[in-house]
């Protein structure tokens, strides 16, 4: 895709991301074909936001998440300053039409990891972590029908990042738990959603935070001091309605919580 096409492709999500419209597919002058097309789309999205970016995320980390969005792969995405909130707050629900939630490990890097052409390692990316904290994820999507929208053009639609909340920093010596092997619940209204494990994200979520360090790479981009990195579903994503209060709940880790308004 030519610039122009890219940045015409970003302006259109970026439009129904405001106003909470969506579309049935990006016109033919503009749709990625390719991934490294749809993430230029999305890098442009980002630019034409003028938000800061806080971090990154990644969609269709286990076999549950692939299957909601219809992909075979994880996905990146970036997290827009004005979408990410601190447990415990209310978020409008508004016109969010996928109206589920997702309780996802995230990290806060403590250092940077430029891109480079060799893979970086787990304990690489690990080493480079400031805190481990429990989230929610709200993802949304700006297409009708999400599931046939395709790998590239959900990159363009920024991995179908909406609203996320950041738990606190866990006290507990985290580096010392098998993450695969924590419990997670997704509570909502008090009753238990759904119940995962670490492991639904890639296998463990350091192997997650390795897989978006060197998709990240891929991209000549950079994980910096400072991202957050928030690393896909445990358990299934969650069905949510306006009024709900959700809290996910990572035992010794802590939890987070979200009212939807």
């Amino acid at each position: 895709m030519e610039s122009g096409q890219v940045e015409e492709a970003g302006r259109i999500i970026l439009a129904c991301w405001i106003a909470g419209d969506v579309i049935e597919a990006l016109p033919d002058t503009c749709r990625p074909r390719t991934l490294a097309d749809g993430y230029a789309a999305q890098r442009a999205l980002a630019a034409a936001s003028g938000e800061s970016i806080l971090g990154w995320k990644i969609a269709a980390t286990s076999t549950a998440g692939q299957r909601h969005i219809n992909v075979d792969a994880p996905i990146a995405g970036r997290l827009l300053g004005s979408r990410v909130r601190r447990s415990p707050c209310e978020v409008a629900f508004g016109a969010n039409r996928m109206a589920v939630a997702e309780a996802e490990f995230a990290f806060v890097m403590g250092s940077d990891l430029p891109a480079r052409e060799d893979a970086y390692s787990v304990d690489e990316v690990l080493a480079a972590v400031a805190t481990l904290h429990p989230a929610i994820e709200i993802p949304d999507s700006r297409f009708a029908d999400f599931t046939r929208a395709g790998s590239a053009q959900l990159a363009a639609d920024n991995a179908c990042a909406h609203e996320f909340v950041l738990g606190p920093a866990t006290d507990a010596d985290w580096r010392a738990i098998d993450l695969a092997a924590q419990r997670v619940t997704l509570s909502i209204d008090g009753c238990e959603a759904t119940a995962g494990t670490g492991a639904d994200a890639l296998g463990d979520p350091g192997a997650a935070l390795a897989w978006v360090a060197n998709n990240h790479a891929l991209q000549g981009e950079a994980l910096r001091a400072g991202d957050i990195v928030t690393t896909g579903v445990c358990g299934k994503p969650s069905a949510i309605a306006a009024g709900n209060r959700v809290v996910a709940d990572f035992g010794t880790i802590g939890a987070a919580e979200v009212t939807l308004t």
